[in-house]
Order: structure tokens, then sequence, then C-alpha cells
């Protein structure tokens, strides 16, 4: 068996990806997940003839040394993730603590008002424009943290 796919790149589903940039055969793959995912299983999968299931995902992630694969089947192939989460963008250390005190920055600008909005427990129709302002730096927040915690375990720190 070769070790790359002869398909072309765009044509890989992620799994199939991210196991060719290792140089693994399915059987290697195996191997790395103690045997957690067959190979038959692995190329029902990488085929899309099969949808992952969690513990795959799992297995997957840890064998490859590939975290954000567990954020891409919760946001892609997940009906709860795909509604209530948000897939995280994997970026550079620096980069990601520039967006982040640039973010803290500007919701620390916004604090006042914040505090001034949410004082009596209602928002009023005056100050709904600036709740959702506040609201989406404070998602642009999150966001950024998650990336952040995506590279730290990466990294495997």
């Amino acid at each position: 068996m070769s070790k790359q796919s002869p398909k072309p790149e765009k044509e890989k589903n992620i799994y199939q990806k991210y196991r060719d940039d290792l140089h693994l055969t399915r059987a290697q793959a195996n191997e790395l997940m103690n045997d957690q995912i067959s190979t038959d299983r692995l190329d029902h999968i990488e085929r899309l003839n099969s949808l992952p299931r969690p513990e795959e995902i799992l297995a997957m992630s840890k064998a490859y040394k590939a975290p954000e694969l567990c954020n891409y089947y919760c946001t892609h192939e997940c009906s709860i993730g795909k509604q209530y989460m948000e897939p995280v963008e994997i970026k550079q250390l620096q980069q990601i603590t520039l967006e982040i005190l640039s973010n803290l920055n500007s919701i620390n600008k916004d604090k006042n008002i914040f505090i001034d909005i949410t004082a009596d427990g209602e928002i009023s129709e005056e100050e709904l424009s600036d709740f959702k302002r506040i609201k989406e730096k404070l998602e642009q927040i999150s966001s950024t943290v998650d990336s952040l915690k995506l590279w730290i375990e990466k990294k495997g720190v």
C-alpha cells in the first residue's frame, strides 16, 4: 500500500489530508491509534462512506497530533456543534497574543458603558447597539482564547 493517496489534494477529506501529511499508510495510522480504528474503517471515513464517531476523532487527533481535528468535527459534522460552536483558526502564538491584547484594550474602553448598560438588569432600546457591539468584542476575545487553547494543546504544553 502506498503512503500517499493518488487522489489530487483537493479531493481528499481533512482526515486523509492529515494522515497523508504525516506520510502514514492506513496500517501505520492504525498502529499509532493502538487499533482504535481499523484500516477498513479508516478507509470508509476517508472516502466519506461513513461519518467518523467522536471517539475515532479523538484517536486521530491524538495520533496525528492535530487537536484541530476535534474542532473541525464539532463545527462541521456534529449537529449540535454546528449550531453552537465556531471554527477555531490555527494561528501563530505572536498573532494570538497581539489579538488578545488588542481585544482586551478595546473592551477595556467599553467597560464603563457595559457596566452602565447591565447595572439595572435590563437593556433599553438606546443601549442595544452598544450592547451588541460589546457582545461582538467579547465573542472575538472568546475566539482568540480558543485559538490559544488549541495552540497550547498542539504544542503539548
